[in-house]
């Protein structure tokens, strides 16, 4: 039997990694695209055990021989598209270079995979930051865009995009437009990774304080191992398509400090004046809101309704919010332990 082959971009993210221990599970033989970069760290795949495993290439979405060289020699039959300017807040200090990476740079890896290998199925990497201000609540495959950060619409370029080759070059591309997922493995930047590290930290006496942005912001949060199967089941349904990958529910970024401290049996007391919003723990600050983390334009809610995705690829995710929480405490915890 023929081995599959799969070109993951953005291997060294949350998501690169989960997917691609995965995919090795599955028997697959995995390559890892990255770009050269001084700050290159494989440290994800060294704690799922899989950095030996994974054949890294180096690859960079601003540069289309590259892209073409890369896809010619490898002859993929998946590639997942995870690589990403990825950070909102950074996108409003570097729109160009976010539009590059994230729009132009989707639409490169589509034209060398239609001139050198069209057979090969296609994932992209959607948001549910596409919604930005929603028009509807929950959201849906259906539900218009209504982008409010650069990253939101460089996103949306390239979705359409992708959906576009699918149309006019009969290409297997799919888009997932995945809420928000975690784990252990999310980067500092993400604000669940820093909730739960920073109250751990506390709980220890390792730090005195959580400084964070908006607490009023909802959001919809599930786990990432779950949702990068979701990505596995896209391409390899019988035709390509679009899907929400969601839990249906949605929790403020309060509601999340709260269950962490919670789990870690500190119950926090909460106050608000006009430029603070501050919670205690025995009569000591150990939360407080900075304009320094709030968004120039702010999505205040977004709720994902999963449906398709369950009707027709079978996939419903099993962690919800809590669950979701006391794993990502648990292992925090056991990591700092060590």
């Amino acid at each position: 039997m023929k081995v599959k082959k799969a070109l993951i971009t953005g291997i060294r993210g949350q998501d690169g990694a989960y997917l691609a221990k995965l995919l090795l599970d599955l028997g697959y033989e995995v390559y890892g695209a990255d770009r050269r970069s001084s700050d290159s760290s494989y440290w994800r795949l060294e704690y799922l055990g899989i950095k030996d495993k994974v054949k890294l290439v180096y690859m960079d979405l601003l540069e289309f021989s590259n892209i073409q060289d890369v896809i010619k020699e490898i002859k993929p039959d998946e590639i997942y598209n995870l690589a990403a300017q990825s950070f909102v807040q950074v996108s409003f200090n570097q729109p160009l270079l976010t539009s590059e990476v994230n729009a132009m740079g989707v639409l490169r890896l589509l034209e060398a995979i239609r001139l050198y290998n069209p057979e090969a199925k296609f994932y992209q990497a959607s948001t549910s930051e596409m919604f930005g201000q929603v028009k509807e609540i929950p959201q849906n495959e259906n539900t218009p865009f209504n982008p409010v950060s650069p990253y939101a619409v460089s996103k949306v370029f390239a979705h359409y995009i992708t959906v576009n080759y699918r149309i006019a070059y009969n290409m297997f591309n799919c888009c997932g437009i995945l809420f928000n997922h975690e784990s252990f493995l999310r980067g500092m930047e993400f604000v669940t990774k820093k909730i739960v590290n920073t109250a751990v930290k506390i709980k220890y006496n390792l730090i005195d304080k959580l400084i964070v942005g908006n607490v009023y912001a909802k959001r919809d949060w599930g786990y990432a191992p779950e949702y990068v199967y979701g990505m596995y089941l896209m391409l390899n349904y019988d035709k390509p398509d679009d899907y929400v990958l969601a839990t249906n529910e949605s929790h403020s970024v309060k509601e999340f400090i709260d269950k962490t401290f919670e789990y870690l049996n500190m119950k926090l007391k909460w106050e608000e004046d006009e430029k603070k919003v501050r919670a205690y723990y025995n009569d000591k600050v150990v939360v407080e809101s900075s304009a320094e983390f709030y968004r120039p334009s702010e999505v205040n809610l977004l709720q994902g309704d999963y449906t398709k995705a369950r009707n027709i690829l079978k996939w419903e995710p099993k962690v919800k919010f809590d669950k979701l929480i006391e794993i990502m405490v648990n292992e925090e915890a056991n990591y700092l332990r060590k």
